[in-house]
């Protein structure tokens, strides 16, 4: 006898699963080191999850935006389509931490429909062997434009994950329980987990939108959420910045692979950049004609390429009526005189370039009126001072100035709380920006370190080097750690004695560290590193290396091995280090070594204190 109820039951189970099916898609990263399932539940949205070397990194998180009026769009959708594609390659950089980037990854594009026919909107995933990054896409079928009002992004962590948290891009990094993240957390976020891997969460290519941080999903929990800088309008077809997460067994796993926010950005718009200049930069603080020429002079005796001019020499920055298209010298800050159109020709005359600062007060006036008034002048660069972060209005008003200063011939330095998240590919004329807790803050190398490993993920920090002022001693660890802060934070503008004066800069041997250093790159290697604690790098420009070393506030034994080294090559090796014993203001000791690839020297390091060497061909 038939069981009519039974049935039944069976068909609105059938009917229930076809109306709620689920469609579950893999990808995985050209090692298949990472890999990425999507589900894709009709009716509850999307999810998805990420394995690194088959260990669960992040948990089914969901995907999703707030916009037009909708909870989240990709909650009521149906899949239109799947593209799987692949991309293998490499691109030289303008200038970078290598010569030469690799640029492999496999895709997934997920298009979607909403089941209110208001627009279509596809989530694309691509899997690095460096990592994994996704963002949304729009198209404009049934309308022109969207306003998102939120981002609904997850990341599931596992329980028991801490991570190095700052909520301000120049604030103070700490340690904390991820379930303990209380407010918006700046990226790149570095978290720990459990299982003993380390993760990078952040952001690439913010353009034309408002930047993202993370916060907690809700108390106790180990969920982070996106969190946006206000609403964003954007006009169809439209995509969203990259977000990412990176893994590695080691911290300097994710340092090394970091130039993934590169790969995510667009390729170089510039079609001449000849006039791109990386080098060091020696801050002139008196304001003078007098000053300004022994700053163009230190330069060329040292190998600097660039003297900047700082707050001051147009007037008083924060006063709205400051003009800077005048050169007024502050007099809260020197009494002058500054004849700058002589200094620009005295260091033009002498291969030295200079750049000008301008706060966001004058430039929001007169942006379009200095640019082309600096070229005139012979400027180098402009330092933008102050600028606004945060909204998509902001992030557009700064990459217009970026874009406006090429047209212009001029390099550009962002300063304050912005933080780079790769467009220096798109316009290297980008060439550094701050958004670190750099030496005007005196960090103590622990801090230092903790920099090292988060915020240099992002890009270029400038840090502001000093050397002879007090606060070296009293509170930042020591000389060498100085010289080694010019290997271990990269920026392509490096400027150094921020707080000096060439009348008080001495002659101590050691400083032909900075005056060899250069700052850019053909390759790097973390030889080892724990955040806030000690880190090691070694860097190479051509057939020279450099490696600094930083030490937190245990004693630590450094073994560096120089197998990285070219075979069948012996290096001259001139080893920097702190010794209270030295005969001199900075107690810096150089030593000299004959070293190859079977050479492995050992250094115990002090608490707060660092080793530098440099290496070049002993031939």
């Amino acid at each position: 006898m038939i069981n009519h109820s039974f049935i039944f039951f069976l068909m609105l189970l059938l009917f229930a699963s076809s109306c709620n099916s689920e469609e579950v898609y893999v990808i995985k990263s050209p090692d298949s080191n990472y890999e990425v399932t999507i589900n894709a539940h009709e009716g509850k949205g999307v999810k998805y999850r990420v394995l690194y070397k088959d260990k669960e990194i992040i948990l089914p998180s969901l995907l999703g935006l707030s916009a037009d009026g909708e909870k989240n769009i990709l909650h009521n959708t149906e899949v239109l389509s799947v593209t799987k594609d692949s991309h293998k390659g490499t691109w030289k950089p303008v200038y970078g931490e290598k010569n030469i980037y690799n640029d492999n990854y496999n895709s997934l594009k997920l298009m979607l429909k909403s089941k209110s026919d208001k627009e279509i909107v596809s989530v694309v995933f691509r899997c690095y062997n460096e990592g994994v990054a996704y963002r949304y896409e729009f198209e404009n079928e049934n309308k022109d434009s969207i306003t998102i009002k939120k981002e609904l992004s997850e990341f599931v962590l596992p329980e028991n994950s801490t991570a190095w948290v700052t909520y301000s891009a120049q604030g103070l990094i700490n340690e904390i329980p991820v379930e303990d993240i209380k407010k918006p957390a700046e990226r790149p976020l570095v978290v720990k987990e459990e299982n003993g891997l380390y993760l990078a969460l952040g952001e690439a290519a913010l353009v034309d939108y408002a930047r993202m941080k993370f916060i907690r999903k809700k108390k106790g929990s180990s969920a982070l959420v996106a969190v946006l800088d206000g609403d964003v309008n954007l006009l169809l077809p439209a995509k969203t910045p990259w977000r990412y997460i990176m893994a590695g067994e080691k911290t300097g796993d994710i340092l090394e692979n970091n130039y993934l926010l590169l790969n995510l950005n667009e390729p170089n718009k510039l079609k001449d950049v000849s006039w791109i200049k990386p080098g060091k930069v020696i801050r002139e603080i008196t304001l003078t004609t007098k000053g300004g020429r022994e700053c163009v002079d230190f330069a060329v005796e040292h190998n600097l390429q660039f003297v900047e001019f700082d707050a001051g020499w147009y007037g008083h920055e924060y006063d709205d009526l400051s003009d800077a298209t005048t050169i007024t010298v502050d007099p809260k800050r020197s009494e002058g005189p500054l004849e700058l159109h002589k200094i620009i020709r005295y260091a033009k005359e002498r291969n030295v370039g200079i750049i000008l600062y301008v706060n966001r007060r004058a430039m929001l006036k007169q942006l379009d009126e200095i640019l082309p008034l600096y070229e005139k002048w012979g400027v180098a660069g402009v330092k933008y001072g102050f600028v606004g972060v945060g909204t998509q209005q902001w992030t557009n008003w700064l990459l217009d100035a970026v874009r406006k200063a090429a047209d212009h011939h001029l390099m550009v330095d962002v300063h304050d709380e912005y933080r780079p998240t790769g467009f220096m590919r798109t316009y290297p004329n980008f060439m550094t920006c701050e958004g670190v807790r750099g030496d005007e803050e005196s960090p103590t190398n622990e801090h230092t370190l903790k920099t090292m490993f988060t915020r240099s993920i992002a890009g270029a920090a400038d840090n502001t080097v000093c050397y002879y002022d007090p606060r070296v001693e009293e509170k930042m660890g020591s000389h060498v750690s100085q010289l080694a802060k010019t290997v271990c934070i990269y920026s392509p503008w490096q400027f150094l004695f921020w707080y000096d004066k060439p009348s008080v800069i001495g002659d101590e041997p050691e400083l032909e560290f900075f005056d060899s250093v250069p700052t850019v790159w053909d390759d790097k290697i973390v030889i080892e590193g724990e955040i806030g604690k000690y880190g090691t790098i070694a860097r190479r420009n051509r057939d020279n290396w450099y490696i600094g070393s930083i030490n937190g506030d245990n004693p630590h034994k450094v073994i560096i091995n120089f197998d990285f080294l070219e075979e069948g090559k012996d290096y001259n090796a001139l080893i920097y280090s702190d010794d209270s014993l030295v005969n001199s203001r900075t107690k810096v000791r150089v030593e000299r070594e004959i070293v190859n690839r079977s050479t492995v020297l050992e250094f115990n390091i002090a608490p707060n204190n660092g080793v530098a060497v440099r290496l070049f061909p002993a031939d």
